[in-house]
């Protein structure tokens, strides 16, 4: 089987909506992972996401079966050797990168453009691993990623002006507005969400205010789309603690140091719209369960 000229690697929540974005604009990609039955799970999950869509009329089973038939799973890194485009969407863990783009150095032709979606973790480190420094870049895109018309486009400390115009264009292939940033801990969107999320939960856990008007709050307010503890449920709790820890490490800011509350739920394994349970509660669809506010327990 010949490579795809694109290929996503972490068939997660992020995985999956940069395969799709990708399959939506008529590029085949292929899906990665560990083992070919996490990539397939990986496929089952875009296909229950679009299966959303065409209830709620935004696509049609014809763009599904053709998007879909884009979408290659597999579990084979060697197929890299070929490919033009990697996007790197695993767990937001440095060793965990580090040691994927070790492999990829020595897979990936030397053109390759290699991106890491982290939204935390520095380019630079990831990049100091390989023999091609100035290749490496980070493009973090947000979820759901077919919806969130931004990315960062992430400069690490070599990356060269070429790498950043193939970043440019493929970012622009995905219909995506970018910004650049300048590697920095957190880089722009991360860094200042986190501390809200962060807020809203201790507004909680303090029991200032329902979870259900903290975020109607913010809305009504402050002209919110969505609420933070909602968001924090459809990001995916453990996701948003995780970033925090990486912020507080990187920066040693208390402000970045994960609410009580966050930590107890994300060990009861209360994370968000993914379990369906979090600061609110879920249907198997991942919509908010209405009228039925789950009270969270302090």
């Amino acid at each position: 089987m010949a490579s795809p000229k694109i290929m996503v690697i972490g068939a997660g929540v992020m995985g999956q909506g940069l395969a799709e974005a990708i399959a939506t604009e008529g590029t085949e990609v292929m899906l990665l992972d560990k083992t070919t039955r996490l990539a397939e799970k990986g496929i089952k999950g875009i296909s229950e996401s679009m299966d959303r869509e065409i209830e709620k009329w935004g696509l049609t089973e014809s763009d599904k079966k053709a998007i879909m038939a884009r979408i290659i799973p597999s579990s084979d890194l060697s197929m890299a050797d070929e490919t033009e485009i990697i996007i790197e969407a695993i767990p937001e863990k440095l060793e965990l990168k580090r040691d994927l783009f070790e492999k990829l150095d020595t897979i990936c032709k030397s053109d390759c453009l290699i991106i890491s979606n982290t939204g935390t973790i520095s380019v630079s480190e990831l990049a100091e691993v390989t023999e091609r420094p100035e290749k490496i870049i980070g493009m973090h895109f947000l979820n759901p990623v077919t919806k969130i018309p931004l990315v960062e486009i992430i400069k690490g400390l070599k990356t060269d002006d070429e790498t950043f115009k193939k970043a440019v264009a493929f970012a622009s292939i995905l219909g995506k507005e970018y910004i650049t940033v300048n590697e920095y801990p957190g880089y722009v969107t991360t860094r200042i969400i986190v501390p809200l999320l962060n807020e809203a939960m201790h507004v909680l856990m303090e029991g200032v205010a329902s979870a259900e008007d903290i975020d109607r709050a913010m809305k009504l307010g402050f002209g919110f789309n969505v609420g933070p503890l909602t968001l924090a449920d459809t990001m995916g709790l453990d996701v948003v603690m995780s970033w925090m820890q990486n912020l507080l490490n990187e920066l040693s800011e208390h402000k970045y140091n994960p609410c009580p509350l966050l930590r107890k739920m994300v060990r009861a394994g209360h994370l968000g719209v993914k379990t369906g349970s979090g600061f609110f509660r879920y249907d198997e669809e991942g919509n908010k369960i209405k009228d039925n506010d789950k009270k969270v327990s302090q």
